[in-house]
């Protein structure tokens, strides 16, 4: 052996995501990513003009809120199938789902179908959501599996640029029907090859030994919340967001079910005193809540406002969603990088304070004589004030949890990022109601509707002093 072969390096021989032996699982799961992307941004514009056609406005918050209460439930669907069997058959039968619901979706006929299609579309995302990570698990050798993270997240980027503005010169061009039918096409090949890929997904590590998946100790599994506390989550918060569309007793009736059931069975996926801000994990919980309720809920109806009484075109207002996603990124790599010793609960408050701002924002476009741009600048403001608060909520909420606690913590979050979302967007229609009722007008209503939601993120700037971990 000679001395130049005695210090040349061993040759690295692990084969990478995009090697032979990876490659069709990478490229099927960037695609799906991609596609999965695409459909989330691209749809939403499109849903009040689907209303509006449909002759559905006043139920457009059951719409919006049925893919949330239905993601709840497949989240918990997917991680209990996931666990049982390796989540290769609930991300698969999630993809197959979502072609399904949008053509359910785009082929409404009434506002019920597409009710029904958005709440097939929640239990398919809430299954993919949660089973993709293990999948990945199962298909890659621990060493792989960061990279192909961080390649699915960069997956997200492009969609969030032209997801929007195409699907509103879509609907502009044509309808909003081909929004929908042309994301099933564009899904159906992908989700097909998914299956596949996953029937003969490479199960082994680096050395071709098998993976198999981290599963949380013995005692944890057993103490997991069945799958019928979150099917009840899910019934009530449908229940209460079709009771808020109307203002009579049969859909106060509905309301009174749809509270009692988030009361009783929430309690059950949160940790003990987050509904009363107890110091530490159960206010960075609450946080979430009501931060990701009150954003979910300026992004649902400012739109709607825009497009069915101020008249904006539908091509506009997906250029906000599109200023959203990349302020929300941008403001996300702001303060992990230029504010990083900037105290995480300090971040919180002036996130909140900037999500108040977009609010305020939101009210004052509210009125005829404002140009309904002022509005439509709420939308991304209040990304800026996500992207700057969300991810110092997620480092408050672990650092406050023990190691082996890690996976029930993120559950706990997830779980009460929905509920907010649904409670915040039903209250804020039910005060719309109450305003229509009172005789304020639609944009007076909506002026009253956006002022109740100051309350939540001035909340949340008072409160961030509780979850800090110092």
């Amino acid at each position: 052996m000679t001395a130049k072969q005695a210090v040349r390096p061993p040759k690295d021989t692990e084969p990478g995501i995009f090697s032979r032996r990876y490659a069709a699982a990478s490229l099927t799961f960037a695609a799906v990513m991609f596609l999965t992307g695409f459909a989330a941004l691209a749809v939403v514009p499109t849903l009040p003009t689907a209303a509006q056609d449909l002759d559905g406005v006043s139920l457009f918050p059951l719409v919006a809120g049925s893919f949330v209460a239905a993601s709840l439930l497949g989240g918990v669907l997917g991680g209990h199938w996931a666990d049982r069997s390796g989540a290769r058959r609930p991300l698969a039968l999630g993809m197959v789902l979502s072609v399904l619901t949008l053509l359910v979706s785009a082929s409404s006929v009434s506002i019920w179908q597409l009710v029904i299609g958005r709440f097939v579309d929640g239990l398919s995302a809430g299954m993919v959501a949660v089973s993709v990570t293990t999948a990945i698990g199962q298909s890659y050798p621990e060493s792989l599996r960061p990279r192909m993270l961080a390649m699915l997240s960069t997956c997200w980027i492009i969609p969030s640029l032209i997801g929007p503005p195409i699907a509103g010169v879509v609907a502009e061009a044509w309808s909003w029907r081909a929004v929908f039918y042309g994301l099933a096409a564009l899904t159906a090949l992908p989700a097909l090859a998914l299956v596949a890929v996953l029937r003969r997904a490479p199960a082994g590590d680096g050395d071709g030994g098998p993976v198999v998946p981290d599963l949380p100790p013995a005692e944890e599994r057993a103490s997991r919340p069945p799958l019928f506390v979150a099917a009840m989550l899910s019934l009530g918060a449908a229940l209460g967001q079709y009771g808020v569309s109307g203002w009579d007793v049969r859909h106060l009736l509905f309301v009174v079910a749809g509270v009692v059931l988030l009361v009783v069975f929430a309690p059950r996926l949160l940790p003990k005193g987050t509904w009363s801000s107890a110091r530490g994990l159960p206010t960075a919980v609450l946080m979430r809540g009501l931060t990701s309720g009150t954003y979910f809920t300026v992004e649902a109806l400012v739109p709607l406002m825009l497009i069915t009484e101020r008249r904006v075109a539908a091509v506009t207002v997906g250029v906000a969603f599109t200023a959203s996603a990349v302020l929300w990124a941008g403001a996300s790599w702001v303060q992990g990088k230029l504010l990083q010793h900037v105290a995480r609960h300090r971040l919180v408050v002036v996130g909140a304070l900037v999500m108040a701002a977009s609010v305020a924002f939101a009210v004052v476009g509210s009125f005829s004589g404002v140009s309904p741009l002022v509005a439509m600048v709420a939308m991304p403001l209040a990304a800026v004030g996500m992207g700057l608060l969300d991810p110092c909520v997620t480092v408050l909420s672990l650092s406050h949890s023990a190691p082996d606690r890690l996976g029930h913590t993120t559950s706990a979050m997830q779980t009460n990022m929905n509920l907010g979302q649904v409670v915040v967007l039903g209250v804020a229609t039910a005060a719309l109601n109450v305003g229509l009722a009172a005789g304020a007008g639609q944009l007076g209503g909506y002026a009253v509707t956006f002022s109740i939601l100051l309350v939540p993120p001035l909340l949340v700037a008072v409160l961030a002093v509780r979850a800090r971990n110092d």
